[in-house]
């Protein structure tokens, strides 16, 4: 699986998203689980264009998609 930039503003890359879905407690509930990401590593406090974009990556790890 390739790295790269998510978050620009808050310089987030595709493995810290999957690192704190790690340990993320709310694998049932895809806004709660990015509540927990963003809390972790503030992605999309900055511009908020990341958005669409982290949640794919939550839905993908919860669907078993990414590890």
């Amino acid at each position: 699986m390739e790295n790269y930039m998510v978050c620009n503003c808050k310089q987030v890359s595709h493995f810290d998203i999957v690192d704190a879905m790690q340990k993320s407690t709310h694998f049932d509930d895809v806004l709660l689980a990015f509540e927990d990401v963003q809390k972790l590593t503030n992605c999309s406090t900055g511009c908020g264009g990341c958005y669409p974009k982290v949640l794919d990556i939550i839905s993908e790890i919860m669907q078993g998609n990414v590890r």
